[in-house]
């Protein structure tokens, strides 16, 4: 039986390379497209967001398993919990913001419609 681990690799270089073709479709669509595609992958349960949090996750409870046996340094683990965590906040914090990008893309797009006022941009940081 062969290792998992060339697959687990090609599979982690393909998806990489598809993130960054999503990146690229992401920077070109039209306006009243791309608000609905970042709620897409925002989504802390179906988003791409969510599945990187749930992969470093899972490398977090190798990490630990492999900590307590004394294969790997206890800061990998500790590093990767941290990470984990701190994505699953900033998921979290993003989440509340999912709807209203879902909204702004289901507005009608006319050509008579007023534009949006430009809301003044404050730099506010929750912990």
């Amino acid at each position: 039986m062969s290792h998992p681990t060339p697959y687990a690799g090609q599979l982690a270089d393909e998806i990489t390379r598809q993130l960054g073709q999503l990146a690229d479709h992401l920077a070109q669509l039209p306006p009243h497209e791309a608000p609905q595609a970042i709620a897409r992958i925002l989504d802390p349960d179906d988003g791409v967001l969510g599945g990187v949090t749930h992969l470093v996750a899972t490398g977090s409870v190798f990490a630990k398993t492999e900590a307590e046996r004394g294969a790997l340094p206890a800061e990998v683990w500790l590093a990767l919990g941290r990470a984990s965590n701190e994505l699953n906040d900033i998921a979290l914090d993003l989440d509340e913001h999912c709807e209203a990008l879902r909204r702004i893309s289901a507005r009608p797009t006319t050509a008579t419609a007023k534009p949006p006022v430009p809301a003044p941009l404050v730099v506010r940081r929750r912990r």
